[in-house]
């Protein structure tokens, strides 16, 4: 419990450090996006004679658009649709510039945008900052204004830039804050989504005042997996660094939520001199690494006691409605993306979603959360063994609240707490209704600020509540 009142003083600094923080000036993510986006279901499939139905193509995104306007999505909010990497051909054209894959997007990216935009929806797009993107397509490196331009002339809407193959982490501020520049000078109104904290943080820690002046949204690590073990990370990754990140998040600029690495060391020799970029050439090309600075020379080589830390991605799309998440688990993670004012970018096969992941996907009283126009960035309270109490402030003086339990085995656990943690005692003074949303939707009814509230918790699962003053 003492920890929990550290965690009340600190939300309360936190509140107050929101207000100074500057954001983009675009107008744009007023609250969090919210789309589909291809990457964590259909990853580089580019053989479409083989797989047509996995292929990255025009008509994927065509077909996912009708899905999205025709079954719900776009009227629960969902109003992108991204392409990510692999969607471009192997070398830019004549004029320099950016050219989709002829054969796999045969009309090219403008006419997907006017069909996708006669839906009702936006077109996202993908590039980076570096030479090369991540799978080896033509980079933005020394072309920033000339794909902006090209993005706004075929109708673009967002832009994911990512943070592959940058010669330096001067290169790589550089590049960030030079396509935002480049994207303002357009005219046309495009959400910019960053990687920039991600390929920061192995090195030094992120400005993340500074990334939000040039940045919507930003993605702090690594790429989720459908998985229990990833989606838990990141909640821990979250929770250890809110002092940092909750502060930031806000009306034009969000976090992603994120994890830790799972690391290994290759320790380097004092004789090996080489530069980082040299190390990731020689050691796994496409895969990201990270590395500490100790033993770094002045002439940027890794010396002695130096260390190569190989980093697992786990990028943050909503992964509900896939193959690796129990119900309780897919539960949690609607519920916690909510508290924590996440982007909502779900990545799964919308021709093949079961009932009761678009029921969940599509609530509109948990999107209502997440959508919270007072947009600030829910945390946690504290721990008590298995279970994590989480709360997030919202509009009208109300709050989210979740309830999570961590144990992966037996059966429900019951879990009481007292309604004074709330808000910093807040919440419920003098007295407050509470409604339960997920698992299921049920009015708990009216209790005082000296009440205590027990909730029973599936394993890995989440009780999310909303709290309403009276």
């Amino acid at each position: 419990m003492a920890a929990a009142r550290r965690t009340l003083r600190w939300v309360a600094v936190a509140a107050a450090a929101v207000a100074a923080a500057l954001a983009l000036d675009n107008g744009l993510a007023r609250t969090p996006p919210m789309g589909w986006l291809h990457w964590e279901r259909f990853l580089c499939g580019t053989d479409c004679a083989a797989e047509p139905r996995r292929c990255v193509s025009e008509q994927l995104f065509v077909e996912m658009a009708d899905r999205m306007a025709a079954e719900g999505w776009r009227d629960a909010g969902y109003e992108f649709i991204c392409i990510d990497d692999c969607w471009m051909a192997p070398t830019r054209d004549k004029q320099g510039r950016l050219q989709a894959d002829p054969a796999r997007f045969p009309g090219g990216i403008r006419k997907l945008a006017d069909y996708v935009h006669s839906k009702g929806l936006k077109l996202g797009i993908y590039s980076d900052v570096g030479t090369k993107t991540c799978a080896g397509f033509p980079g933005s490196y020394n072309h920033y204004d000339l794909d902006a331009q090209t993005f706004a002339s075929w109708g673009v809407d967002l832009l994911k830039f990512d943070g592959c193959n940058s010669d330096s982490l001067e290169q790589l501020a550089e590049g960030y804050r030079l396509m935002s520049l480049a994207l303002n000078k357009t005219g046309r109104s495009i959400v910019y989504s960053c990687e920039w904290p991600f390929y920061l943080r192995p090195v030094q820690k992120p400005n993340y005042t500074e990334i939000k002046q040039y940045c919507n949204h930003w993605r702090n690590f690594y790429d989720v997996y459908d998985s229990w073990s990833s989606i838990k990370s990141i909640l821990d990754w979250t929770a250890l660094h809110q002092d940092t990140i909750v502060k930031i998040a806000g009306p034009g600029g969000w976090n992603d939520p994120d994890m830790a690495s799972t690391a290994t060391c290759i320790p380097l020799e004092a004789s090996a001199k080489k530069t980082f970029h040299q190390l990731l050439a020689e050691n796994g090309k496409g895969e990201n690494w990270g590395r500490n600075m100790e033993g770094k020379g002045s002439d940027g080589t890794l010396g002695s006691g130096s260390c190569l830390h190989k980093q697992y991605q786990l990028r943050t799309q909503l992964v509900i409605g896939n193959f690796g998440l129990s119900w309780d688990q897919s539960v949690t993670q609607m519920a916690m993306w909510a508290i924590m004012a996440a982007p909502l970018f779900m990545s799964n096969d919308l021709r093949h979603i079961s009932p009761e992941a678009k029921w969940l996907l599509q609530n509109k009283e948990v999107i209502a959360i997440n959508q919270d126009p007072l947009g600030k960035q829910g945390y946690q309270l504290f721990k008590d063994k298995n279970f994590q109490l989480w709360e997030r402030p919202l509009s009208g003086r109300a709050y989210a609240v979740a309830v999570l339990n961590q144990q992966e085995i037996g059966g429900p656990q019951k879990f009481t707490f007292s309604l004074t943690f709330l808000g910093n005692g807040l919440a419920c003074n003098p007295a407050c209704s509470i409604r339960q949303l997920l698992p299921a939707s049920r009015d708990c009814g009216v209790y005082s600020w000296i009440s205590s509230l027990s909730v029973e918790v599936n394993p890995t699962g989440t009780v999310l509540l909303k709290v309403l003053p009276l």
